[in-house]
């Protein structure tokens, strides 16, 4: 697939990453937001948005469960970016000249074994290729950025020490947006279904609203909720479940669903990534 795909970030973000791997034929639009990534698609400066949702360690990411429902946008596909953070210096650096490590806060708390053993200093930046850019303008050998492969070779540095992570399983998983669904035929395998839905305020509504995808065998592998409008009282549950909404088992659990919520709403329907199906049968 050729054109464009916006992601929120600077060049070199993980964002950045995913959309290479995931579309290597397609130009990278970094945007400044995620709300700006959005509009980039619905002004027609970019064919899809790839938007994180979620992190194994860091868990979902805040803003985008409220934005996606609302973005006028539709889940075509979704894509696992493993996060493999890089030591990144100036040109003729080693690592023994660093002394401060710069970075997001969340990526400066998925590296504290280096920071410990090194005794760096941390230093919180807006985001990990930003960080990136700021050493590469800086020309300081003590100064460092932590980010990807992708930040050292967009800005000029040097890889001091690869995989510094403390984690190996560290994966953001990513929602692919497009101006228009995608329509898989049903009898696709491996299909996935986004959607969100609203409980009526009825004793039992949630427990009654799931109890069909347990009794027609859907495999749902994300449940979240959130509030709506600052109400503790409105609440609003986004799903990933296996299957086409076409499909007997998965048509008569949103029925049932249907019955029990006020409103009911899908995203999206799309093919599982690779990344998922292998864990699934390493399972």
């Amino acid at each position: 697939m050729t054109g464009t795909i916006a992601f929120q970030g600077v060049l070199g973000a993980y964002s950045d990453l995913a959309c290479r791997n995931a579309y290597p034929d397609m130009t990278t639009l970094p945007c400044e937001t995620f709300e700006a990534a959005i509009e980039a698609v619905h002004d027609k400066r970019a064919d899809l948005a790839m938007l994180p949702c979620e992190n194994t360690l860091a868990g979902r990411v805040p803003d985008i469960h409220h934005l996606l429902p609302e973005s006028g946008l539709f889940v075509i596909g979704e894509q696992f970016q493993r996060v493999e953070h890089c030591l990144l210096g100036i040109k003729g650096s080693t690592i023994d000249d660093i002394k401060r490590a710069h970075s997001h806060p969340v990526a400066l708390g998925q590296v504290r074994r280096i920071l410990k053993e090194r005794a760096f200093v941390p230093v919180v930046e807006g985001d990990t290729a930003g960080s990136a850019k700021l050493i590469a303008e800086w020309g300081n050998k003590e100064d460092a950025a932590i980010a990807s492969s992708l930040a050292a070779e967009i800005y000029g540095l040097e890889i001091l020490r690869r995989n510094i992570e403390d984690a190996s399983h560290n994966t953001t998983r990513f929602y692919v947006m497009a101006p228009k669904p995608a329509h898989p035929d049903p009898s696709t395998p491996n299909l996935m279904t986004t959607f969100v839905f609203r409980v009526r305020n009825v004793p039992a509504a949630l427990y009654k609203a799931l109890g069909g995808f347990a009794t027609n065998g859907v495999n749902m592998t994300k449940l979240e909720s959130y509030m709506m409008g600052g109400r503790f009282s409105a609440t609003q549950f986004m799903c990933d479940v296996d299957g086409h909404p076409e499909q007997p088992g998965l048509r008569r659990a949103l029925e049932e669903l249907g019955f029990f919520s006020s409103e009911v709403r899908i995203l999206g329907v799309y093919k599982a990534a690779a990344f998922r199906l292998m864990q699934d049968a390493a399972d």
